[in-house]
């Protein structure tokens, strides 16, 4: 898994876990939703540290807990 497949597959969890749409998500993170949407369908490279952060305050969790699932630990795409 590449580091962008894990961010995008935490997103997906965190609609799920808070029972929300990504368009809400978007919105209660003071975010566009062309800005999530656009990185979800593969047409940005990647979400800034400010607009992880973001997505973090949209759904009341902190940077940790964004990172914490274990596939944040192997990439297969790490720089070495």
């Amino acid at each position: 898994m590449t580091l962008n497949e894990a961010i995008r597959k935490r997103i997906n969890e965190l609609v799920e876990e808070k029972e929300t749409s990504l368009t809400n998500l978007c919105l209660n993170s003071n975010l566009t939703p062309s800005t999530i949407f656009e990185f979800m369908y593969n047409k940005t490279k990647s979400p800034t540290a400010i607009t992880i952060k973001k997505i973090c305050y949209g759904a009341g969790i902190t940077l940790a807990e964004f990172y914490k699932p274990d596939y944040f630990n192997d990439f297969d795409d790490v720089v070495k």
